[in-house]
């Protein structure tokens, strides 16, 4: 089994960088998902005793103080790091400018979803995932849609 200092690469593609014993995690490690998020943990056999998710745009999660998008501070994280946009500049997503969504497609977070075809896509076009029920019925309800109008900000000559 492994020992020592190593690397993992499990069959989702997130990665485990750190030490082993008996060919489990032990010791520091930090696992990488795909989508560039990251766990960095203390393990004992495998289970994390301790540690720390970080969010793909950098923003920490924090069990006790945690305060972002918790029904009273509802900005983005990148709001939070570098303010507001003037007034009657929207925001629409944490991601500015936000991605366009092909016609049909609504923006569900993680990537596209066509109602279609009930398939969720990443931002590459790649397959996600298949949506049940309940995700088509909050997706439609709750989602950013292609054909949505946003005023954008053009400013005076």
């Amino acid at each position: 089994r492994m020992e020592g200092f190593g690397r993992y690469t499990l069959p989702t593609g997130t990665e485990y960088r750190g030490s082993l014993w008996d060919g489990m995690f032990h010791g520091k490690g930090e696992l990488e998902l795909p989508r560039g998020s990251g766990y960095r943990a203390l393990w004992d056999r495998g289970v994390p005793t301790q540690g720390k998710y970080t969010f793909a745009d950098g923003l920490e999660y924090d069990e006790e103080k945690w305060r972002y998008c918790d029904g009273y501070d509802r900005r983005f994280y990148t709001e939070i790091c570098s303010g507001f946009k003037p007034p009657g500049i929207p925001q629409l997503t944490n991601l500015d400018p936000p991605k366009m969504i092909p016609e049909g497609c609504y923006d569900c977070g993680d990537g596209f979803y066509n109602p279609k075809t009930r398939v969720v896509v990443d931002y590459k076009h790649k397959f996600l995932r298949n949506a049940d029920d309940d995700e088509h019925e909050w997706i439609l309800r709750t989602c950013r849609k292609a054909w949505d109008r946003t005023t954008e900000h053009k400013p005076k000559p």
